[in-house]
């Protein structure tokens, strides 16, 4: 395996870091990445909510950066002395940004770091001792391989100029770098697109036999209905055997619920959804990339859509877009949206429904976590990202005059007042109090929080948490996400409004052949010195993939051809989208 070792932490060995830090200057490379700038100055209107280190959008220079409140609003801004200020919309409701920040918990880090201490964050990773989380979600790209042309991705082979494919023996070495950490590993299945890969069952089974409890694959999902168009029952029998070898969730791209709004895969959606139906693949979450002007009209329709396909849709995973190369300010501010605007949007096209005090960060599940920690003395998984990376709700749907009816779990649960309580208590424990009289307040106390008679009739919510608190009995858990819809957005971030203090929380990582370990939004924003650098130093040339596996397995020919008319024709294509026509 190509890795250089250099000294041992913790009884491993440490990676060497990817640069160096000399005379205030990062050496990445051949690259001279400067240091320092500025403090940005407020105007009288403006008022200091903290200050953070940021990014040059040009040069990457280390810069300081305010986070200030303005009109409702968060922005930041930052001074490069060679390129000049840079001011962009940070979070867009400065009064949910305090809401989310009263549940803000310090992780607790890796066990182990992975890579030796050299440059600040974030030219060190990864992970380095600096970081605060440990891996929740790992991505472990298969292929850059992929069957579509998106002009704005320089990602897939033909653009990048070579394939990058790892070997299963570089799989395995990934997943057991991860198993370091000594967590439960949850990885996604990402590329490209993985169903290229003619041997995925393969990588998906040493996954599972590596001991990965969660698998996630990562698709646009053409390839089902590719394959169903041609032969229903061959498409059925590969997503079947996808599951059988170990994938748990199927995470797939979703824009809207229109020809305009999602012309990524539109029409194939429905013949994908009726080969996951009759595969009973029944874990599907649908990710749409939310774009200012181009689909926030249509998330409403986007959570309607969900609750009328329940049986196989488990989750909403909404993403603001990210805004990546060179853009002008007023281009930035047409297309920018935050997670503040997103979750109003859905009240608003819900009619109130799915309302925006419903919504809690996702560091609120370390609450949980803790207390479940505190009451069994195991270590437990948690995920304390910064609160402007994430948040969340669950929804049951209730059918009435045969429309879709949304009622959050905050409708019938206190939660303010339960996350409350079990602070209090895991605090008890921690001062040692008896677990045992502490348990049983617990259990007795729990329905004061809970409203039954405005909750679902069929589901008893606190039988679910008496089982978990009592026996940590998890199936009860699965029942609770098979009866209810998951709404969750996690904003990545770009270089405009970049966040050192966010990037050292991450807990959505990237694992890398070399056996790095590197959050998200370095490996995807600083793609230069991370992404690309890596993939082009385990590639595979063009010509030399062509000459061992022929040459429709690379450009024109594995693109796929959409026929419109063909999957417009289809019942099923009609049948799904009837209520949005």
């Amino acid at each position: 395996m190509a890795q250089v070792e250099e000294k041992k932490q913790g009884g491993f060995r440490l990676l060497p870091a990817p640069s160096k830090y000399e005379n205030g200057v990062v050496k990445f490379g051949d690259r001279e990445i400067k240091i320092g700038g500025p403090l940005p100055k407020l105007a009288d209107n403006e008022k200091l909510i903290r200050v953070t280190n940021s990014l040059c959008p040009v040069c990457y220079r280390l810069l300081p950066a305010t986070i200030f409140e303005k009109d409702e609003k968060m922005y930041i801004r930052k001074i490069c002395p060679e390129h000049g200020e840079f001011e962009d919309l940070y979070y867009g409701d400065v009064g949910m940004y305090y809401k989310f920040d009263y549940w803000e918990y310090e992780g607790k880090g890796p066990k182990v770091p992975y890579v030796d201490l050299k440059s600040p964050c974030p030219f060190n990773c990864g992970l380095c001792p600096m970081h605060h989380q440990h891996s929740a979600l790992v991505n472990l790209v298969v292929t850059n391989r992929c069957d579509q042309n998106c002009w704005y991705c320089f990602f897939y082979a033909e653009k990048a100029g070579y394939v990058f494919e790892p070997t299963l023996e570089q799989v395995k070495f990934m997943v057991d770098q991860l198993k370091r950490q000594d967590i439960t590993l949850v990885i996604q299945v990402t590329g490209g697109e993985p169903t290229l890969r003619e041997d995925l069952i393969e990588v998906v089974k040493l996954l599972r036999d590596s001991g990965v409890k969660h698998i996630q694959l990562n698709t646009w999902g053409g390839t089902f209905a590719k394959m169903y168009m041609q032969d229903p029952d061959r498409a059925i029998r590969y997503a079947v055997q996808l599951r059988e070898a170990g994938v748990n969730t199927i995470y797939m791209s979703f824009d809207g619920t229109n020809r305009r709004t999602n012309p990524k895969n539109h029409w194939e959606i429905p013949y994908t959804l009726e080969v996951f139906r009759r595969a009973s693949m029944t874990s599907v979450v649908l990710v749409p990339t939310v774009i200012r002007t181009t689909n926030d009209n249509d998330l409403g329709n986007i959570v309607r859509f969900a609750a009328e396909n329940l049986d196989v849709v488990r989750a909403i995973n909404f993403q603001p877009v990210s805004l990546t190369g060179m853009m002008k300010r007023n281009m930035r501010a047409k297309f920018r949206i935050t997670i503040p605007e997103i979750i109003k949007d859905i009240e608003d096209q819900t009619d109130g429904e799915v309302t925006r005090d419903s919504w809690y960060p996702i560091g609120t599940s370390v609450v949980f976590s803790r207390l479940i920690e505190a009451l069994t003395g195991k270590e437990q998984f948690e995920m304390a990202n910064h609160p402007s990376c994430g948040a969340g709700t669950y929804i049951f749907v209730e059918w009435r005059d045969n429309k879709p009816h949304f009622i959050p779990l905050s409708h019938f649960i206190d939660l303010e007042g339960l996350l409350e309580y079990f602070k209090e208590k895991s605090e008890e424990l921690k001062d040692g109090s008896s677990k045992y009289w502490i348990g049983l307040k617990v259990l007795y106390n729990l329905r004061k929080f809970i409203d039954k008679e405005k909750g679902p009739k069929d589901f008893d919510v606190y039988k679910m948490l008496y089982s978990i608190i009592v026996n940590h009995n998890y199936s009860a858990l699965g029942e609770w996400h098979y009866r209810t819809l998951f709404l969750g957005t996690m904003h990545f971030m770009d270089l405009y409004n970049y966040d050192i203090q966010r990037v050292m929380r991450c807990d959505i990582h990237y694992v890398t052949p070399d056996g790095r370990v590197i959050p998200f939004c370095t490996y995807n924003v600083l793609n230069d010195l991370y992404r690309d650098k890596v993939l082009k130093e385990y590639q595979i040339p063009l010509d030399e993939w062509i000459k061992k596996n022929g040459e429709n397995s690379i450009g024109d020919p594995v693109k796929y051809k959409r026929v419109v008319s063909s999957l417009e024709k289809g019942e099923i294509y009609k049948k799904t989208y009837s209520h949005f026509m």
